[in-house]
């Protein structure tokens, strides 16, 4: 295997020999390659996943459901044109704050499909990406997304609608499971954090833009939604034309046993000739890699126990268990009671938003210095510390048709904010950034793909479930995150290793040495 020895204090048997200079080429590759973290964004934010119709469900006595800023599942114009009934009811119970008699079920699945076929999807696209390389899954997916896109926007029928979500599934998919693997790939061992976090980075400036779309087309009827996801269309040509002149990684290169084209790739990457040591280490892998026929079979061996429970099924399912989409729900009120109208839904999406790209940027920028496991474990701290004291605070003051006093309302907003930041710089980005490392070459796609299906059968799952869980649990539901939450920070603290600055091809050096791991490995 890669490598071999003994980590020692530079991080990996030959790390200390890696050379590399920051080069345009390099920058161009990543900025390009990160573009696939728009499209999930932009999905995020045109659909309404972080703005579902909660806002009129739990909020009527305070919003304007006719100037919400909500995603197409919140258009009155879509709902009339695709979902009557739910058009019907909703303006039949325009007062109504009894959230557990509207049936959505019909309406989330137009949500979820999505993340139902970006689940399936993966496997496929770890059979390219292994095969075919990166940058041929980044074009599948981009040429998918684009075709979900136009015929969710050209849509006549539910059908139509739904094969369009399939296909914008198909793309994430895609995206999802190659884009941070090309980005840990190409990026050298000591900014390999700051420079994978670029998907998440593009991911929140999707959403926030999204947003903005949303906002601005709710006033063009009857077709404003159209509109708003056919420009969906617009990341995923950038996506493709990038995947086209994009370098592949020089790990796939290896891989697919283009030696010499895999040199002259990681010369240019690294902006300097001296590679013998890491390309080395590429040839190591790969050397391993080809013994291995079935690497999903692979992946369940004992051997990879700690990237089987870590980076495939434990991060990724935490992710989507923090209680973030409980806290943009209810986001909407709380700033209307500070007295935004009935532009708080858009108030409180953009700055809850602007909010996860900021929170972003200290990761990438403190997240090579200070390491995984620090920003997991601080910021696991905040995150149950602020669902608590909003699960107390919505205890004591909030009511079904009450305003909430403008006073808590502020500390509401802070607290909010304060969650944001602590997920936006731990288990959003590196949620995606820490599976990506941790796989050998080997196993890498296939982990990828379990990575991306996990994550999004608990969106999914979510997506379902989260209004009836609401619905009994009311603010408590905040005190089951706030478990949840010490229940990750726990695994992280016991479980996962620290692994920054460590080259991707020696990580599976520091299971030899941990605690808990070792007797797996040896």
């Amino acid at each position: 295997m890669a490598g071999g020895g003994i980590v020692d204090s530079k991080g990996g048997a030959r790390a200390h020999l890696y050379e590399y200079t920051i080069t345009p080429y390099f920058i161009f590759a990543c900025i390009v390659g990160s573009m696939g973290g728009s499209l999930f964004g932009y999905d995020l934010g045109v659909s309404g996943t972080y703005s579902f119709p909660l806002q009129f469900l739990l909020f009527q006595p305070f919003l304007n459901p006719k100037k919400i800023a909500g995603g197409v599942t919140s258009m009155d114009d879509f709902l009339e044109e695709f979902f009557p009934k739910v058009y019907k009811r909703k303006q039949l119970h325009l007062q109504e704050t009894d959230y557990c008699k509207y049936d959505n079920q019909i309406l989330t699945l137009f949500t979820s499909s999505l993340y139902l076929a970006a689940l399936v999807s993966t496997f496929g696209a770890s059979h390219v990406t292994r095969n075919r390389g990166r940058r041929a899954s980044i074009i599948c997916g981009s040429i998918s997304f684009f075709s979900g896109a136009i015929m969710n926007a050209a849509a006549q029928n539910i059908a139509m609608l739904i094969i369009g979500r399939i296909l914008l599934g198909f793309g994430i998919g895609f995206g999802n499971q190659a884009v941070p693997l090309y980005l840990s790939e190409m990026a050298p061992a000591k900014i390999r954090g700051a420079i994978n976090q670029l998907f998440q980075l593009t991911t929140c400036l999707g959403i926030l833009v999204a947003n903005f779309v949303n906002y601005g087309v709710e006033r063009i009827h009857p077709w404003g939604w159209r509109l708003s996801l056919g420009l969906a269309a617009v990341p995923a040509l950038f996506m493709f034309v990038g995947g086209i002149i994009l370098p592949e990684t020089p790990n796939s290169l290896v891989e697919q046993g283009r030696y010499e084209e895999a040199r002259n790739v990681l010369e240019k990457v690294r902006g300097t000739p001296k590679v013998d040591a890491e390309f080395q280490d590429l040839i190591d892998a790969s050397n391993a890699a080809k013994a291995i026929k079935h690497p999903f079979r692979n992946l369940l061996k004992r051997k990879n126990r700690p990237q089987l429970v870590l980076g495939a099924i434990g991060i990724p399912a935490f992710q989507q268990l923090t209680g973030m989409n409980s806290i943009l729900f209810y986001a909407p009120v709380i700033f209307q009671s500070l007295g935004f109208g009935s532009g708080a839904a858009l108030y409180s999406s953009a700055i809850t938003s602007a909010t996860l790209v900021v929170a972003t940027l200290i990761s990438m920028a403190l997240v090579d210095k200070f390491g995984r496991r620090a920003f997991f474990l601080e910021a696991g701290c905040e995150l149950i510390l602020c669902s608590v004291a909003i699960a107390i605070t919505l205890a004591l003051k909030f009511g079904e048709g009450k305003m909430l006093p403008k006073g808590i309302g502020i500390f509401l907003v802070v607290v909010i904010c304060i969650f944001v930041l602590a997920y936006g710089r731990s288990w959003g980005p590196l949620g995606w950034l820490v599976p990506s490392e941790l796989f050998p070459l080997e196993t890498r796609s296939a982990g990828q793909s379990i990575v991306v299906c996990v994550n999004m059968l608990f969106t999914a799952l979510i997506a379902q479930c989260f209004l009836v869980a609401l619905c009994h649990l009311k603010y408590g539901i905040f005190l089951l995150f706030a478990g949840l939450i010490f229940i990750m920070t726990c695994f992280i603290f016991f479980l996962l290793p620290e692994t920054k600055q460590v080259p991707i091809e020696e990580i599976h050096l520091l299971w030899q040495n941990h605690r808990f791991w070792k007797r797996f490995t040896t």
